[in-house]
């Protein structure tokens, strides 16, 4: 089933993308999809990342639908 991929700050800077559709049935097949996709410095931001999946952190056995939503959020770091 097709899935939307969202990534944001540093993640979408090491995809290269804000997002994409991916083909997974759980969420654990569609990072694993991501990162194959998006090599090893999109692997390294998501280790320290939050997943997200229609709103709600999720853990990698989590089963996905069709449309469901999945977002990548880095750590935010900054300040003056």
């Amino acid at each position: 089933m097709t899935v939307r991929l969202l990534l944001f700050a540093s993640a979408r800077e090491a995809a290269g993308t804000g997002g994409a559709d991916f083909e997974a049935d759980t969420l654990g097949e569609l990072l694993e999809a991501a990162t194959a996709a998006y090599g090893a410095g999109f692997a390294a931001v998501l280790a320290r990342s939050k997943v997200w999946l229609n709103g709600d952190e999720a853990k990698p056995e989590a089963t996905l639908s069709a449309g469901d939503e999945v977002a990548v959020l880095p750590p935010v770091s900054g300040g003056a």
